[in-house]
């Protein structure tokens, strides 16, 4: 598979607002720097009244009919919007799922070895995809294979206390279930 090494554009952290002559509609319904509504006003109005008090006039809602507009200072709304969303992302956090893939035919070390990796990725917050390929004659008897999947979550559930997201379930050649920390 290709790597691509191109840089894809970061989206910007706020959306983009039109403010004064940027906008396009020509009646407004205008609020004042508190919020409290003035008016539906014509494009050239709003922008008179904005001039007068020395603030921009800012399309706050361009979906409505007629579009919302707010006489503030575009600066300091903008700054409190950066610092608002740049809240909201540092407490956001993404949880991965993470996979782990076995075999009907996987020795005792390597099943401790996939307990392992599976418990570090649940205390770190992410949830645990386990697959279990089957082939050939191992899709003879599927109840080996979810005997495995099984083994593998009780000695996981013996160190960390989980819930499952997913119940094991057959999937044609494939037993999978995903599993969460509580």
């Amino acid at each position: 598979m290709r790597i691509s090494r191109r840089k894809r554009p970061e989206k910007p952290l706020i959306q983009k607002y039109r403010k004064n002559s940027e906008i396009e509609a020509e009646e407004l319904i205008v609020l004042d720097e508190e919020g409290n509504k003035i008016g539906i006003l014509s494009k050239r109005e709003a922008l008179d009244l904005a001039m007068d008090k020395e603030l921009d006039l800012v399309e706050i809602n361009p979906k409505s009919t007629p579009p919302v507009a707010r006489l503030i200072d575009f600066t300091e709304f903008k700054y409190q919007k950066e610092k608002e969303a740049r809240k909201q992302k540092a407490h956001s956090k993404v949880n991965e799922t993470k996979g782990l893939r076995l075999s009907a035919r996987i020795s005792e070390h390597d099943l401790e070895i996939k307990q392992k990796q599976a418990e570090k990725f649940l205390n770190r917050g992410d949830k645990v995809k386990i697959e279990l390929n089957m082939k050939g004659r191992e899709n003879a008897r599927p109840e080996l294979g979810t005997e495995i999947v099984k083994k593998m979550i009780q000695n996981i559930q013996k160190t960390i206390e989980t819930r499952f997201e997913q119940e094991i379930s057959r999937q044609g050649k494939s037993i999978t279930t995903v599993i969460v920390k509580k």
